[in-house]
């Protein structure tokens, strides 16, 4: 049996590990300090003073508790974006793996294509097309953007091609089901690891947007947490000395924003994980 240890590649892991976990370990000590500890004690250490609990209680608390609204505003535009873009990938993966139609080739090679385009490049294209419809400062500029999922539909394309036999879609028409009985009631289940990887990947695009929110929304009561916590790190530098507190809300409110995240990434990923391995081994 060949040794596969390599000690180049675990110290290599090792500091890709470091490096992606030290700001979120910044981020955790840097809460639990008030704003003179900030400033005056080592970065990558707690303080004398805990006072993580204040800064939670002020971070819910200010502005009459807007924060919260943030927070529900994201969870809310979050979920449906993912539910809605898993399912229209699971569709269109189905439909482009199984079917077989004109001009089926040349679309797929416009979703790849679509793929390389940035989506800040489509922001401000995005914003006029929505100003003409009269969707600006309304959530639905936040949701339908963040529906459209190239790289999405690529993966339940592949996905779809392996995961879902012919044979078991043959046997289905034979027995007299319907292509949408078909697709819901069989392939829809097999799809399933797929269409969780995908609500995942857009579950967290959704929630870390800045710039399309920061063009679509003017009114502070729909904004995300993203735009939430930028504009209150902007009156902490614009104020100088005199707002400082507003920056340990920054700081606290950065960590409560990735809770959930985290939170989703765990539950989810036994069910991402074991399904993407066994389509690997059956193909």
């Amino acid at each position: 049996m060949t040794d596969r240890r390599s000690n180049v590649l675990t110290v290599c892991m090792v500091v890709l590990v470091i490096y992606f976990l030290l700001p979120l370990f910044w981020l955790v000590i840097a809460s639990t300090k008030n704003v003179g500890d900030l400033f005056s004690s080592f970065g990558l250490w707690f303080a004398h003073d805990f006072s993580f609990f204040s800064n939670v209680h002020d971070t819910l608390t200010n502005n009459g508790g807007v924060f919260a609204r943030w927070m529900g505003n994201t969870v809310f535009y979050s979920v449906v974006s993912a539910g809605g873009a898993a399912f229209l990938c699971a569709l269109g993966g189905y439909g482009f793996a199984k079917y077989r139609f004109r001009g089926n080739s040349a679309m797929f090679g416009l979703v790849l294509g679509a793929i390389m385009v940035p989506t800040t490049a489509l922001a401000i294209p995005t914003y006029l097309l929505f100003s003409k419809a009269g969707l600006v400062n309304t959530p639905l500029a936040i949701i339908l953007p963040s529906l459209v999922s190239p790289f999405g539909l690529y993966l339940m394309r592949i996905y779809a091609q392996d995961a879902v036999p012919d044979g078991i879609i043959e046997a289905a028409r034979i027995d007299g089901a319907s292509e949408f009985r078909i697709f819901f009631q069989v392939a829809l289940r097999l799809l399933a690891p797929g269409v969780v990887t995908v609500l995942l990947f857009t579950l967290v695009a959704t929630w870390n947007n800045y710039f399309l929110p920061l063009i679509m929304l003017n009114n502070p009561d729909l904004y995300p947490v993203t735009v939430g916590l930028a504009a209150w790190s902007s009156q902490a530098g614009a104020g100088g000395g005199t707002t400082g507190a507003v920056l340990s809300l920054v700081i606290t409110g950065s960590l409560l924003s990735v809770v959930p995240l985290i939170a989703a990434f765990l539950l989810l990923q036994r069910y991402w994980q074991s399904g993407l391995a066994s389509g690997g081994v059956k193909a």
